[in-house]
């Protein structure tokens, strides 16, 4: 598979995710994903090390994702992580229009404090185009705060029914576009950003 590198050193290597990929495997879900493409290629070049996610971006999503050259990176990048020292941007196509053009989501999910702040980038007839600000990590944050806000992302069908949705969408419209963190090892800051894929360019284009 084409997955384009978008950052890599002697650490770290980031790559821009297609959607319809699972970072690592899950439960009758397969064993091909991102992390296996991307170490059988290592193999294939006889590569020594092996590449591990520093974080994780649903089977949907696309974008921006951490890898690092070993455990002991791994664990200094997963971190800063946790210390909630990276910045992380997502574009997400929502329907229908937000009341506001900026605010936060103040929303805990399973019982633990969660927060979003966005603001609405473009307007469409059919949805907003809005970028997001997760400040915590919770699993599928962003696809809970905006369908709890009663705008459900795009393309969703596990949260909402797709079916519900006035434009069709093939799959789920949130992308990772940046991240801006400290390097684990250098200590330099690191900044990057990945265009829509192109799905998602043409939508914003055609509606």
């Amino acid at each position: 598979m084409n997955i384009p590198i978008v950052y890599e050193d002697q650490w770290l290597l980031v790559v821009d995710k297609p959607s319809g990929l699972l970072v690592i495997p899950a439960p009758k879900k397969g064993n091909r994903t991102l992390t296996s493409i991307l170490n059988e290629d290592l193999l294939k070049q006889g590569k020594l090390y092996r590449l591990h996610p520093c974080h994780r971006l649903d089977r949907q999503t696309s974008g921006l994702i951490i890898y690092a050259k070993g455990k002991s990176i791994q664990k200094k990048m997963m971190e800063e992580f946790k210390a909630r020292r990276v910045k992380k941007a997502y574009t997400v196509f929502i329907r229908g229009r937000l009341e506001r053009m900026s605010g936060e989501i103040d929303r805990p999910i399973e019982g633990k404090a969660a927060q979003t702040a966005y603001k609405v980038t473009e307007r469409r007839k059919d949805f907003d185009v809005v970028e997001a600000y997760p400040a915590s990590g919770r699993t599928n944050q962003i696809r809970l705060h905006f369908q709890g806000l009663g705008h459900p992302v795009l393309g969703e069908d596990k949260y909402a029914f797709r079916r519900d949705f006035p434009f069709k969408a093939k799959r789920l419209c949130l992308h990772a576009q940046s991240l801006e963190f400290r390097h684990p090892v250098t200590g330099a800051k690191i900044s990057l950003r990945c265009e829509l894929p192109p799905e998602l360019k043409k939508m914003i284009a055609t509606e």
